[in-house]
């Protein structure tokens, strides 16, 4: 096995961390935005995906200090549209869980062959942001 580039994966660690954080911060703002008949099931849901951008951060974090990294104290950019229809948000939300993805794939080739504990981290969340396009793809179905 090869050796783990430390400052590759703490840099990489330190940009999910605030990009889960800038997802509480996003997921919160859409889920007090949301009006209309259907409100109340789009604001749960909104609300679970705050909830669980706040955990990924929290374990994200967690890996950082056990590898003496420092957890950042920012949070990535968050772009204000004011659009704020349910499509719209839901459409942003896709956007958002897309460059999920993409953050935890490159977390995954820096690690991979070098940390099975890391690389395991890395699929079970590229997993779960995968799950998280394919029900927003599917909450957006109907605005087609």
């Amino acid at each position: 096995m090869k050796e783990l580039d430390l400052e590759a994966t703490i840099e990489r660690l330190n940009s999910i961390l605030e990009f889960e954080l800038a997802g509480v911060v996003r997921y919160t703002h859409y889920a007090l935005m949301v009006t209309g008949p259907n409100r109340i099931p789009i604001v749960q849901f909104l609300k679970t995906q705050a909830n669980e951008s706040l955990l990924h951060a929290q374990q994200v974090g967690e890996i950082l200090t056990g590898l003496e990294g420092h957890p950042s104290l920012r949070i990535a950019p968050i772009e204000e549209t004011n659009n704020h229809t349910v499509k719209d948000i839901l459409a942003e939300s896709l956007y958002h869980e897309r460059n999920a993805v993409k953050l935890y794939k490159s977390l995954l080739e820096i690690v991979k062959d070098r940390s099975i504990y890391l690389e395991e981290f890395a699929r079970t969340m590229i997993g779960h942001e995968e799950m998280h396009n394919l029900e927003l793809r599917k909450m957006l179905r109907d605005f087609s």
